[in-house]
């Protein structure tokens, strides 16, 4: 089992920017490719990004394209997602997740708790 933790959300006005964390624990991250999703109240979970296990591949949304960033630090066995220029709709629980490559969570074998970004404007 692989344990992951996000850290790093909080309370941002909009056009800033945050750096969102997931350190993972009981396995190395790098065997697997680090995904970032996102839910705000009462809509599904979103795919964000996704960056391979050697950090060489990464894919964005469309949306979040020129605004966000995925990458990884093998030595520090963590995921980041590096969030410039937010908007009030970018508030959301933020998830990251470890497994497969893939756009949709059925990919991912292990999940953090989340952490919240909320966009004020």
């Amino acid at each position: 089992q692989v344990q992951l933790v996000e850290s790093g959300g909080g309370l941002v006005q909009a056009g800033g920017s945050l750096r969102l964390s997931c350190a993972a624990s009981g396995g190395t991250f790098s065997k697997y490719a680090g995904g970032w999703f996102r839910q705000a109240p009462g809509k599904e979970r979103e795919f964000v990004g996704v960056v391979s296990g050697s950090g060489r591949n990464s894919y964005l949304t469309d949306s979040m394209k020129g605004r966000f960033t995925i990458s990884r630090d093998d030595a520090k066995n963590t995921v980041y997602l590096q969030m410039n220029s937010l908007t009030p709709e970018d508030t959301a629980v933020y998830y990251c997740a470890a497994g497969g490559w893939g756009l949709t969570a059925a990919h991912y074998d292990y999940w953090g708790q989340g952490t919240q970004v909320t966009v004020s404007s």
